[in-house]
């Protein structure tokens, strides 16, 4: 597991670490500084992550191997415009807390549930695994990462929709997945977010995940968003549902009070999760 400095601020999307860190971790880091500041140097970025300017140029040569980066004079800038970090560099972010949110959110399913759904996310991912560990589900899901996991527990009953496969995500989104979804009746849904907030209700990043999304909550008797406390408050691009369609909402205490007592007041059931 890896840890924060005390003096980290929470405002902050990353801090510098106490221990080493895995490449992959690095990679995501420097992401999300570039989400921040729009750019990052190699001597800022070496010091913030206590590693050396050599291996922040690897790095950086790595990112812009995969068309996220483009190098410059002692820094990189984004390839383009950052929305969101990928899937596989956003996995270490606020482990702790999404874990304890996943637990919390998996026991408020109970034995009268038998049919819920998962939307991707890491937040997902993570309630995945302990209803994985449950069993006698019949799961929904259009996300891939969580199908690999889930089809390897002979004790869930798994359905993949199909459609197209978002690579920032892992989730399969579009008409197919749409049409897929519409037939199905859910006692439940998991759902992962960009953003919640009374105003701006739940939101992600990309229009057509939205739009996905928002198939499977349609055909779910209750909508369960999981969303650490830096998601509480704050609005993505697209728009997947009101917030009046949230049946709870599983964050933790880091979360803005004001505006967990503005979902209370439009009906959402919040849960901490200490």
């Amino acid at each position: 597991m890896l840890g924060f400095c005390a003096n980290e601020h929470h405002s902050e999307r990353i801090a510098r670490y106490c221990v080493p860190m895995r490449q992959e971790d690095r990679l995501g880091a420097i992401l999300a500084l570039l989400a921040d500041h729009g750019s990052v140097g190699v001597v800022e970025t070496a010091e913030r992550l206590d590693t050396s300017q050599a291996t922040i140029r690897r790095d950086l040569q790595a990112l812009e191997e995969q068309g996220l980066v483009k190098r410059t004079h002692g820094g990189a800038v984004p390839a383009g415009v950052l929305y969101e970090l990928p899937m596989r560099y956003r996995g270490a972010r606020q482990q702790e807390e999404k874990s304890r949110i996943a637990e919390l959110a998996a026991g408020l399913i109970d034995e009268s549930a038998a049919t819920v759904g998962l939307c991707g996310g890491t937040t997902t991912s993570e309630v995945a695994r302990f209803l994985g560990m449950r069993g006698g589900l019949k799961i929904v899901t259009n996300a891939l990462n969580i199908a690999a996991e889930l089809a390897l527990r002979p004790a869930i009953d798994l359905v993949v929709t199909g459609g197209t496969v978002r690579t920032e995500s892992y989730e399969l989104i579009g008409p197919v997945a749409e049409r897929a979804l519409e037939g199905f009746n859910l006692d439940a849904s998991f759902l992962g977010v960009g953003g919640v907030s009374a105003a701006a209700g739940v939101t992600t990043h990309h229009e057509v995940e939205a739009q996905t999304n928002r198939a499977m909550i349609l055909q779910s008797a209750r909508v369960i968003v999981v969303a650490d406390g830096t998601k509480v408050g704050r609005r993505a691009f697209a728009r997947i549902a009101e917030a009046a369609l949230v049946s709870d909402l599983v964050t933790d205490p880091s979360a803005d009070p004001g505006e967990l007592d503005a979902l209370r007041e439009l009906g959402v059931r919040v849960h901490l999760a200490d």
